[in-house]
């Protein structure tokens, strides 16, 4: 997708919800919380919530494409999700399996691009061969780029970084002079992406939970009491419109707000 029809899209936007184009976020990173406590507080088994919570992405991802976001990642499995039930978590990993495998068609028809974010260790083999499959097939596009954050933890993201730049000083290939933000920001499972501009977070928690620890610098937070199964396009727009509302000033005195 060019960029002129990434304006139009946030232009529409825009005009739709009376805000600038240029305060739509480009990169929106959202913290998927509540399948659980969702399907307790209606008496069904957690992972009803998290079948929910699956038709929420295919839902919100749709909608993100349609407002002309640049980059949406979504935090769906983190390496410290490896504690809960053996039972959810296979059915998890079945789950996304799944999810990867049925949005192929949509994927293609609006040129989206996935892309892992992630240790592929632990990971099934099942799972794996559904995300190398979705990842080459929709290698070509040239649309939204879908991150998908699964197996991850920014903590450990940050640990590999290090180790691999200290592997390349030790060969010869990098100086130590020569690390700097940008050189740590290469080495990332994000390298070459916009840092997100705007974090979610659904059902309430007050948590980074591990998440892009790096990339969220100067990121904005916004978190909703509504639990991610609930979480819909109406929820999203609302959440953009606060971000749009913020003065940005990256640590400057002058606000960046269009």
């Amino acid at each position: 997708m060019s960029a002129a029809n990434f304006d139009q899209k946030r232009q529409a936007t825009a005009e739709r919800l009376g805000i600038h184009p240029d305060a739509i976020p480009r990169h929106i990173a959202i913290i998927m919380d509540g399948n659980g406590r969702w399907a307790q507080q209606r008496g069904l088994p957690r992972i009803s919530g998290h079948e929910q919570g699956g038709k929420a992405v295919q839902i919100v991802a749709q909608h993100c494409v349609d407002i002309g976001i640049e980059c949406l990642t979504l935090y769906s499995f983190s390496m410290q999700n490896w504690k809960r039930p053996e039972e959810e978590v296979s059915f998890l990993m079945h789950l996304i399996a799944a999810y990867l495998e049925g949005i192929r068609p949509n994927l293609m028809r609006d040129n989206v691009r996935l892309l892992h974010l992630g240790s592929r260790q632990r990971l099934p083999q099942m799972l794996l061969d559904a995300l190398d499959e979705t990842m080459e097939m929709t290698g070509v596009n040239t649309g939204m780029v879908l991150g998908l954050a699964l197996n991850y933890g920014s903590r450990e993201e940050i640990t590999d970084a290090v180790r691999a730049i200290a592997a390349e000083c030790r060969e010869g290939k990098l100086a130590p002079d020569a690390i700097d933000e940008a050189c740590i920001a290469g080495h990332l499972n994000t390298a070459g992406w916009r840092d997100p501009d705007l974090v979610v977070r659904t059902s309430g928690e007050m948590r980074i939970s591990n998440f892009l620890l790096w990339q969220i610098s100067y990121a904005e937070f916004y978190v909703t009491e509504t639990m991610w199964p609930d979480f819909s396009p109406e929820a999203l727009e609302k959440a953009v419109s606060a971000y749009a509302a913020r003065n940005r000033r990256f640590g400057d005195i002058t606000a960046t707000k269009p």
